[in-house]
């Protein structure tokens, strides 16, 4: 009876995991989170039928010889053709997880943003002489620029734009424009820290002295969070921020109210 229950349960577990494929695909927040899931939905697609096999035959063996005497039990015979179809099928299935991966790791969205990546990349848009920040390519006209810089234990923002230069925010949110290609290129005044939205799908280390550009686009408007990833000090649970996706028109509405603010506190 224990055994029938084991296995009914397991069925239905996988089973549960088979139904949570077959409900469509939820609206995704942002280019990078796209990636992410799609790869992981390619995975499931493979691991669940693996899972139920390697199941199968296990309840299988447990059911048929639940009573074998184990005096009586022989040795096993080698059997070439079955070792050679599961050498042959755990190398496809890991080709074909290495491809997959590649073809998401080696997006630069995914992957970061590099020199050689992008080799047509304009000068980018920043205020410190660091290695390492990548702008945007001649046909991203309307790519958005923004330095973040993390400091134990807050995060600053700049926003470099043609009208808009040397815009810093310590206790407000990451604005980002709504459907529009972001480079955000990201370093530290300190040590190692590390920028990371979850449901944006965005993470990159922050080093001192150096840029990592991470490029996005959100399609969701709304508040996310943002977290340091990276032990950086005794105040590392405390180094929290929120990145606020809003429209093109209130994106613009920011930059200039804050561009005002700069020109009220200069004179």
């Amino acid at each position: 009876m224990n055994l029938k229950r084991a296995a009914a349960r397991t069925l239905v577990g996988l089973a549960f995991l088979a139904a949570l494929l077959a409900q469509p695909v939820a609206a995704q927040n942002s280019l990078n989170e796209a990636l992410i899931q799609g790869l992981n939905e390619k995975l499931l697609y493979v691991a669940i039928p693996i899972s139920i096999l390697v199941e199968a035959i296990l309840i299988y063996t447990v059911v048929r010889f639940r009573e074998s005497n184990v005096d009586e039990a022989t040795p096993t015979k080698e059997n070439r053709r079955l070792e050679i179809t599961w050498t042959v099928a755990t190398a496809i299935i890991l080709l074909f997880v290495g491809v997959a991966s590649y073809q998401v790791l080696g997006v630069v969205a995914i992957g970061g943003v590099t020199a050689a990546s992008n080799p047509d990349a304009q000068p980018a848009a920043v205020t410190e002489d660091f290695e390492g920040a990548v702008g945007p390519n001649p046909s991203e006209e309307n790519a958005v620029q923004i330095e973040v810089v993390a400091q134990k234990y807050y995060w600053t923002y700049k926003y470099n734009e043609a009208n808009v230069s040397g815009l810093s925010t310590n206790d407000e949110p990451l604005y980002l424009p709504k459907n529009t290609t972001v480079y955000l290129h990201i370093t530290s005044t300190d040590w190692l820290h590390a920028f990371h939205v979850p449901d944006l799908g965005l993470k990159q280390d922050a080093f001192p002295g150096q840029y990592n550009t991470l490029k996005t686009v959100a399609y969701e408007e709304g508040t996310y969070q943002l977290y340091c990833a990276e032990y950086c000090g005794v105040g590392h649970s405390q180094m929290l921020g929120k990145v606020q996706v809003v429209s093109q028109d209130e994106y613009q509405e920011y930059l200039e109210s804050k561009q005002s603010q700069g020109n009220e506190s200069s004179a």
